[in-house]
């Protein structure tokens, strides 16, 4: 099963979710004005999408997340790097480095995670 798409101001939402749930849809929707100034009705139109779309849960007004800030993520990752790397991981790392300076503890890292991940 693939994540559901997330735009960025559902993201945000969700940010808010991640990191406080599980909360009432009321404590939400105030979190909701307080953090990104939004009306209760936009928290609650953005909970109805996310929902139907299987992101958060919203059973007897408490809210929780069906998918993990992780795989969120890891999906919007994957769709970039196959929108503008033509699905090139390789490319997508050479962007990602070209012109930084990597700490030698930042380069022993993604040297780990990149010998981690082999076959």
């Amino acid at each position: 099963m693939s994540t559901p798409k997330i735009f960025e101001s559902e993201y945000r939402c969700c940010l808010i979710v991640w990191e406080n749930q599980p909360l009432k849809s009321n404590e939400l929707a105030e979190l909701c004005k307080e953090r990104l100034g939004w009306a209760r009705t936009t928290t609650y139109t953005v909970l109805k999408r996310l929902s139907d779309r299987g992101v958060l849960k919203n059973e007897k007004t408490i809210v929780t997340a069906l998918i993990s800030k992780e795989q969120a993520q890891i999906a919007e990752m994957d769709e970039m790097i196959e929108k503008k790397f033509e699905g090139s991981l390789p490319a997508f790392m050479a962007a990602f480095v070209n012109g930084r300076k990597l700490n030698t503890s930042e380069a022993e890292e993604l040297k780990a995670l990149i010998d981690n991940a082999k076959e």
